[in-house]
């Protein structure tokens, strides 16, 4: 699947959402066959030839310019988040190393258990929770054991535990999408990390939902997020979650979730953070 066909199905998805009118041309037919903008109207609109551009699907321009990922970007209008993953996706068709295998270092681990009142976990590129506080099992996954030496993946998480998830996430649509986009971030940066590929064939073939929005290759730099959360003993709480990542970009952060001062939202987490301390040995 990655990293030969990765290039091809983001400008193919970000084709079907235009229209020969967004980009100043005539629709020239009552119906057309294929939704969105043609190759071969695209391709003279960013200066290069239709056989260059439809190679450049295929995966078969290695050596593609900036310049000319630059121009395509500029005719499909993409903000510069699809930019940026435009361009790794490129890097990583012409790149043929293989991941380093993911190990948490300690001083993260330390990171993460210093925060106390409120919750804090250590993710990996794959979706991964490698470390989590007490609050942060509270809020995320109480149904799984906090010591225990496996600790779940959060898209896989979301998308093949549906009943949780959905009663956890109050606009769970959106947190699916960001979970699809931290994976499409993942895959630009790690084409030859085997596990995120397993993990994307894994979710295409037991999640209904998963294929559907996979198809749209959402693209968000996932830095900053704010998001309602539906707690069952604490109520509905408004945090931001801050991905602070690992400066040697090994595709690990530390995720921080907090609350507006003075909110209801604040007394509610530190409500949970209070909860969570009084089940711990």
């Amino acid at each position: 699947m990655y990293p030969a066909s990765a290039l091809g199905e983001f400008l193919r998805s970000r084709r079907a959402r235009l229209r020969p009118e967004d980009v100043g041309l005539s629709s020239g037919v009552r119906h057309r066959r294929v939704a969105g903008l043609r190759r071969e109207e695209l391709a003279p609109l960013a200066g290069v030839s239709v056989g260059y551009y439809t190679r450049l699907e295929q995966g078969q321009s290695p050596n593609v310019s900036d310049d000319v990922l630059d121009a395509v970007a500029r005719v499909l209008r993409l903000d510069d988040d699809e930019l940026a993953h435009l361009h790794r996706l490129a890097r990583a068709a012409r790149a043929g190393a293989k991941a380093k295998p993911e190990q948490l270092r300690p001083g993260i681990r330390l990171m993460v258990d210093a925060f106390t009142d409120r919750p804090a976990i250590a993710v990996g590129r794959r979706g991964d929770i490698l470390a989590w506080n007490r609050p942060a099992h509270a809020l995320l996954a109480p149904h799984w054991p906090f010591e225990g030496a496996e600790k779940p993946n959060f898209v896989r998480l979301d998308f093949l535990e549906l009943e949780f998830s959905r009663g956890l996430y109050v606009d769970w649509t959106q947190k699916a999408r960001d979970d699809i986009a931290y994976l499409e971030g993942s895959l630009s940066r790690f084409p030859a990390d085997e596990g995120l590929t397993a993990l994307v064939e894994e979710l295409l073939a037991l999640s209904p939902e998963f294929r559907s929005m996979w198809t749209e290759h959402p693209v968000s730099n996932c830095a900053s997020i704010s998001r309602d959360y539906r707690h069952p003993e604490v109520g509905v709480m408004t945090l931001t979650a801050e991905l602070l990542r690992t400066p040697d970009d090994e595709g690990q952060g530390v995720t921080v979730f907090q609350a507006e001062a003075g909110s209801p939202s604040e007394e509610r987490l530190r409500r949970l953070a209070e909860l969570a301390a009084a089940v711990s040995p």
